[in-house]
């Protein structure tokens, strides 16, 4: 193929998703020529699935806490110079109207589809080139410095190469390992990967149950490790899901039993104790189904008081009832495994952050190439903390490509 064939940019962005177009535009503002490479028929797929199709896009209370690495500070400094405040503005400045629900999250009135949008608009604003479809072959570091690609649509040079891949998440929307192989490629260590906010398996006695209670949805707060989320469970065919499932399982280990309060509100002890002085002549099961749905009050009932279940509480013994207001404070549940990364909204780990700068986002031991976004060791809680890492990393990148 004759020189005059390979196509020449300032930075390339592999990975079309959030924080590789916010990249994109950040660098194209200080009048870089840019372009992004996307393996899919269409950049922002995970945008545009994202919070149920209105794309939770920050939070108003975004803080280092909100985040998972082996560096807890790596996160700080991006966070801080692209805040949530500044992507407000933006989002308004488009024009795009959005709601608060609860925890700080803010999502679209109308569609994810607007956030893309704009992204897409401020590319255009700038001159971002996007070629998608693209699959990349190889990539080399030059010797005079700078990057070599072969793809399916050509050859590319560049100075700077930017992998904003994304992670193994929900592999349909074209997640791959591809970062990861290029991190390994140019000697960077790994972290091993998992599924993160993810659905809860089981596999024995739960799983029916799960399965009997499909759909119903309970306030409780879940805790593992020491660490404990206030929010609902989803009881699922496979198992147990919703927000607090969800953000419990980037902080469970295959093996360890999570702990559920079913009433978190209550003394369930003395709940109890008090419903068997005042209602002596009630059965435990219609006076727990004043705190709880019929259905799980039987199949609790079920599981651990089935011998009185048609005995009025004042007959059952206090070291029976006492046995079941701790199920009931904390219920004991150890998961078969997740549901994986089919449904993972991310990937926990990747990227040691040991060898980029917080403030760049660059390789250490490789001037000019740079991670941003999910492939980088940092994971957001649910609730517009992924969204916020991908803009604030994709800019602090953008900002040195």
């Amino acid at each position: 193929m004759k020189r005059s064939s390979i196509q020449s940019y300032d930075a390339i962005i592999i990975g079309g998703g959030a924080a590789g177009l916010f990249c994109a535009f950040s660098a194209g503002q200080r009048g870089l020529s840019v372009l992004v490479l996307d393996s899919s028929n269409k950049v922002g797929k995970k945008i545009l699935m994202s919070g149920g199709g209105r794309c939770n896009f920050t939070n108003l209370d975004i803080t280092p806490e909100n985040y998972l690495s082996n560096n807890p500070h790596f996160c700080i400094s991006a966070l801080n110079r692209y805040n949530q405040w500044q992507f407000i503005d933006m989002v308004e400045r488009h024009g795009i109207a959005y709601h608060e629900r609860k925890h700080g999250e803010l999502f679209c009135d109308n569609s994810a589809k607007d956030i893309l949008a704009m992204l897409l608009d401020e590319c255009q604003q700038v001159g971002v080139a996007i070629k998608t479809k693209c699959e990349i072959k190889t990539v080399a570091a030059s010797e005079k410095g700078g990057f070599n690609l072969q793809t399916s649509t050509g050859q590319y040079q560049c100075k700077s190469l930017v992998i904003a891949t994304g992670g193994l998440s929900i592999p349909t929307m074209g997640a791959s390992g591809f970062g990861y192989q290029l991190a390994e490629q140019f000697s960077l260590n790994l972290l091993p990967r998992s599924a993160g906010l993810v659905p809860f398996t089981f596999s024995d006695g739960i799983k029916q149950i799960s399965e009997k209670l499909s759909g119903l949805a309970v306030d409780v707060e879940m805790s593992v490790n020491g660490v404990s989320f206030r929010a609902n469970l989803l009881f699922t065919h496979r198992g147990i899901s919703g927000p607090a499932a969800l953000q419990l399982s980037s902080y469970w280990q295959m093996g360890q039993t999570i702990s559920i309060n079913l009433l978190p509100d209550l003394d369930s002890r003395q709940l109890l104790l008090d419903h068997k002085k005042n209602s002596a002549k009630s059965l435990l099961r219609n006076l727990l189904a004043q705190h709880l749905s019929k259905g799980l009050v039987l199949a609790l009932q079920d599981l651990y008081w089935p011998n009185y279940a048609e005995t009025a509480i004042a007959e059952i013994p206090d070291v029976t009832l006492l046995a079941v207001a701790q199920h009931l404070c904390d219920w004991q549940l150890k998961p078969s495994g997740t549901e994986g990364y089919r449904t993972a909204e991310v990937t926990l780990c990747g990227v040691d952050t040991d060898q980029l700068s917080s403030k760049t986002m660059e390789c250490k031991t490789q001037p000019g190439l740079f991670f941003v976004g999910e492939v980088v060791d940092v994971t957001g809680h649910l609730g517009g903390y992924n969204f916020q890492w991908a803009w604030a990393s994709g800019y602090a990148a953008g900002q040195y490509v």
